[in-house]
């Protein structure tokens, strides 16, 4: 949150009294004036007790009243000579937040810099304009030029309070702070891993028709997956042969071969991924199948269910009327796709997440995963 602040320099002590002492740089000098009680003061047509001092013919008001009866309140900046002064009645800003990694950075035509990130928060994909009203820091508070903001760079955005109603959204950058920087590395996917504690996201080149890892990326609970539209990407439905820009880093292992912490994967090939109005719409319809007995246990808000398009092969779902298990091996015998909505729950421990699955075709519920 933000609030306006009026800053004025004390320069003419005057304003703060009818004398002062002389100061040993001689800036500040003894003055005198005389109070004149005859004077009033009004402020849009309201009497106040305000009276004037005439210093050298000219009239003077204490500047703590004065801003009182204009509807400010004073603080006195010692340190750095100031009078600071705030409207009382002036409401805070509101800004939301991103955490994210710079896409693109570059410098428009009036000056500013447009910032494309992706990323969490109160957005996924964000287009930012940096200019000289932007407070720009590193994580230690020095400051950081928008001129060397760079692609790869992770950092915290807030923004607004008005954002445009593009695709993606654009609004001013009101502060960021650079946390780090990383790697980049776009190419297909080798091979992906299920581990003990997240996944493994393996690169590498053929020799001699032998497939020779050059690259380990280690994601967990932190790392985030989407498209280059923002939208959540699932690590099971990624496979050997997937473009994606990697944000790693920045350093890596001595091992062979090197390993690295992930902190965005972007998958840039189709991958079977939806358009945002499709998974509205299947996050509506799974809203609507969820059974009104386990939406109490539900932890994922409707409108952040994880859509997903999946393979139709080895899916084993719950006992399903034949319809339903007819159109399943449908799908299967076509080597189909299916739409799988996942709300997580206060009972993932136990049992695992709720997940729903739909014909992509029909839109129509195929059924639910078995949770075990």
């Amino acid at each position: 949150m933000y609030k306006k602040k009026l800053f004025i320099l004390a320069t003419a002590v005057g304003l703060l009294g009818t004398s002062a002492a002389v100061g040993a740089s001689g800036l500040v000098s003894k003055v005198a004036g005389v109070l004149n009680k005859e004077v009033s003061v009004s402020v849009d047509g309201k009497d106040t007790d305000l009276h004037p001092v005439y210093i050298d013919g000219k009239a003077y008001l204490p500047a703590r009243d004065v801003a009182g009866a204009l509807g400010y309140s004073l603080n006195w900046n010692s340190k750095g000579k100031e009078i600071e002064l705030k409207a009382k009645d002036e409401q805070a800003v509101q800004y939301m937040r991103m955490m994210g990694v710079i896409v693109d950075v570059s410098k428009a035509q009036d000056g500013s810099y447009r910032i494309e990130l992706l990323g969490k928060g109160d957005d996924r994909w964000m287009i930012l304009f940096a200019d000289k009203d932007t407070e720009l820091t590193d994580k230690d508070g020095k400051p950081v030029a928008a001129g060397d903001l760079k692609a790869g760079m992770r950092l915290t955005a807030e923004f607004g309070p008005i954002v445009a109603m593009s695709y993606p959204g654009q609004s001013h950058a009101h502060r960021i702070v650079v946390s780090g920087e990383s790697l980049v590395k776009e190419d297909v996917i080798q091979s992906v891993e299920k581990t003990k504690d997240g996944w493994q996201i393996i690169f590498g080149e053929t020799k001699s028709g032998v497939a020779v890892p050059t690259l380990k990326l280690t994601a967990g609970k932190e790392t985030s997956v989407m498209t280059a539209q923002g939208e959540s990407v699932a690590f099971e439905s990624l496979k050997t042969g997937d473009k994606v820009r990697a944000y790693y880093g920045p350093f890596t292992t001595k091992s062979i071969p090197p390993q690295s912490p992930l902190h965005y994967l972007v998958v840039l090939s189709d991958n079977g991924q939806l358009a945002p109005v499709e998974i509205q719409e299947y996050r509506e319809l799974a809203w609507k199948s969820v059974p009104d007995g386990e939406k109490i246990h539900l932890t994922t808000k409707k409108d952040e269910a994880q859509v997903t398009v999946i393979d139709s092969k080895d899916i084993r779902l719950l006992n399903t009327p034949d319809e339903q298990k007819n159109k399943l091996e449908e799908i299967k015998a076509a080597n189909g796709k299916l739409v799988e909505v996942m709300y997580n729950t206060d009972q993932d421990t136990l049992i695992g997440p709720l997940k729903l699955v739909f014909d992509p075709e029909s839109k129509a519920l195929v059924g639910f995963f078995i949770r075990k």
